[in-house]
């Protein structure tokens, strides 16, 4: 293998690495976005809906159903929309 060969497929290697390690930041990121977003909801009083949302959360103590009925105060609603912009900035699901 001459050496320029060498030095590519080192980089190629390199950048397989930081795209791995990209998106396991971004996972955890997501991880912790979808729980801060959700323990808002939760907090206030809404009624899950996913298999995810309801093992993690539970619905004990639930009383909204539609989450635009959730009563957030505006700094709450605004954290919401921040996190929900990162999260698709992240590419999070």
């Amino acid at each position: 293998m001459t050496r320029t060969r060498t030095l590519l497929a080192g980089a190629v290697a390199l950048a397989i690495v930081a795209g791995t390690a990209e998106t396991v930041v971004a996972q955890g990121a997501c991880e912790q976005l979808w729980v801060e977003r959700n323990s808002i909801f939760k907090a206030r009083g809404y009624c899950f809906k996913t298999r995810r949302a309801i093992s993690y959360f539970g619905n004990a103590g639930c009383v909204y159903d539609n989450e635009n009925a959730v009563p957030l105060s505006p700094g709450e609603r605004a954290r919401v929309a921040q996190i929900r912009a990162m999260e698709r900035q992240y590419g999070c699901r």
